[in-house]
């Protein structure tokens, strides 16, 4: 049998576990986009030319009446994801870079190792093939 095959294990996503604050804060994030429309709606006004898309231009993209795209924003807005300018009759949306960052950083992979991890030295994992 051949000897065991040892690899670095790959670094932490986080830095430090969450706070219970944090935690709650991120939670309503990720419950905001946790429904496809509304991560689609996202998606569709961040991606928008210039920034910013009119309600108008969302509401023909789905097979749902336009009270129901107007909840779907209302969730992404009260948890600050988007942020709205009514302009004449339309709503024109823009995304909210600093609080959408936050989803992103908790998934990004951090390119310097976490404190803990820099003390320790890498982890070594040992892969078993039978």
């Amino acid at each position: 049998m051949a000897a065991p095959a040892t690899t670095q294990c790959c670094a932490p996503i986080a830095r430090e576990p969450l706070g219970e604050a944090e935690a709650a804060e991120l939670a309503t994030l990720l419950k905001a986009v946790a429904d496809p429309v509304r991560l689609r709606l996202l998606s569709m006004i961040g991606s928008h030319a210039g920034g910013e898309a009119c309600v108008c231009d969302l509401t023909g993209v789905f097979d749902l009446t336009a009270p129901t795209i107007s909840h779907h924003l209302k969730v992404l807005r009260t948890a600050g994801l988007i942020d709205g300018e009514r302009r004449g009759t339309w709503v024109y949306y823009r995304i909210v870079p600093e609080v959408v960052n936050k989803l992103g950083a908790l998934f990004a992979p951090l390119s310097t190792p976490a404190p803990a991890q820099a003390q320790n030295g890498p982890v070594d994992v040992e892969l078993i093939t039978v």
